[in-house]
């Protein structure tokens, strides 16, 4: 297993960068956002790549920036996951109540993988108790659920209550904004 320092440098090597390349790069970065703080010097950067300094945001942004990465890939090198935020968050326990954007940023979140074997097909059920094991999957799969005015849910084997409407086995989206039926003509129960 490379260290992030190893991955750094087999990284900078495959782009066919020299340490002075991406020193220079870093000076650009530096003038541009008015910050020394961009800047990797050549001694930095070694012992970025050799003994195993972890660079400051700054620098971590540069190297994002002149090797082409994302930055939360160079991140998960040195062990951060951003997409771990939203579980971390509950470290703390503000006394105000405020608006989070934690998770505006996640690239991939924890949906169900496995159900509860208690769970019975057969009775319709609020999906958030059937579930035992959570996985990671990519946002941009569940961009379609992003609405928050819905609710989830799967109906049962045996459950007739809805049908015809609503068969058995399948998983429903409820809009909860719809809760008063439109007054007019109705031909039949579909409806």
């Amino acid at each position: 297993m490379l260290t992030p320092g190893q991955q750094l440098r087999t990284l900078r090597e495959q782009l066919g960068l020299t340490m002075r390349d991406v020193e220079i790069a870093s000076s650009r970065l530096a003038a541009k956002h008015g910050s020394d703080d961009f800047g990797l010097a050549l001694s930095r950067l070694s012992d970025i790549e050799t003994k195993g300094i972890v660079p400051s945001i700054y620098r971590l942004y540069s190297l994002a920036v002149i090797y082409r990465r994302d930055l939360r890939e160079i991140l998960s090198w040195y062990g951060i996951d951003l997409n771990e935020a939203a579980n971390d968050v509950g470290v703390a326990e503000p006394r105000r109540s405020h608006r989070t954007e934690l998770l505006q940023s996640a690239t991939a979140i924890r949906v169900p993988v496995r159900m509860d074997p208690g769970f019975d097909l057969r009775r319709t059920a609020n999906l958030g108790r059937m579930i035992e094991q959570w996985g990671l999957v990519p946002m941009a799969f569940l961009a379609q659920f992003a609405n928050r005015n819905y609710t989830y849910g799967y109906v049962g084997t045996e459950d007739f209550t809805m049908y015809p409407i609503l068969l058995p086995e399948s998983f429903v989206q409820v809009d909860e904004s719809r809760n008063k039926v439109a007054s007019g003509m109705w031909r039949s129960e579909y409806e």
